[in-house]
């Protein structure tokens, strides 16, 4: 059985380039993240014009998920109205889907443009950097609630807006902002 859920894109971040090496006290670096409305996934690549389009040892993260429901739990939490999810990290920003259910689950995307095939692959761990970017007691609330890595196994096109995701697996979308049970984590 094939399970349709209603979402919304909300963000979909690319950038040339890596900020984050190093340690978080030297700070990241200068390459610009945009906000695109609509971007081209390429199977077993990534997305194009992203840092880690093509990059082999990211091949399990070709693409990131982050739930905007559990940005907004974070920024409640510690009363910080005043970011923007551009500073997780992620690509793509939903509404409306439980990713940590889809790890190791295929599923789709329709944006609009036909629909476009992934593999939930694993849990995106949160790191130190996220003490630096969203502040002190981020890394500690989104463990088990990082978002989720993706391979992307057919090419299209996603755009900001309305989408229909569909997988064999029942999302259950009122524990969105729920950690892993047992995250594996660093």
């Amino acid at each position: 059985m094939i399970y349709q859920y209603a979402i919304t894109l909300e963000h979909i971040y690319i950038s040339p380039g890596h900020n984050y090496f190093g340690k978080p006290k030297d700070g990241p670096g200068l390459h610009p993240t945009t906000d695109v409305e609509e971007v081209e996934v390429r199977a077993g690549r990534g997305l194009v014009g992203d840092r880690y389009y093509g990059v082999p040892a990211h091949y399990d993260a070709q693409i990131t998920f982050f739930a905007a429901e559990v940005f907004e739990a974070l920024m409640a939490e510690f009363g910080r109205d005043q970011l923007a999810p551009i500073l997780t990290r992620r690509n793509i920003i939903t509404r409306g889907v439980n990713l940590n259910q889809l790890i190791g689950q295929e599923f789709s995307i329709d944006a609009g443009r036909g629909p476009v095939r992934f593999m939930g692959t694993k849990h995106c761990s949160p790191c130190q950097w996220m003490e630096v970017s969203l502040g002190e007691g981020a890394h500690r609330f989104l463990r088990g609630r990082g978002g989720l890595r993706g391979r992307i196994l057919t090419n299209g096109y996603l755009q900001r807006g309305p989408a229909t995701l569909s997988s064999e697996q029942w999302l259950n979308v009122e524990k969105i902002i729920d950690p892993l049970a047992k995250p594996r984590l660093p």
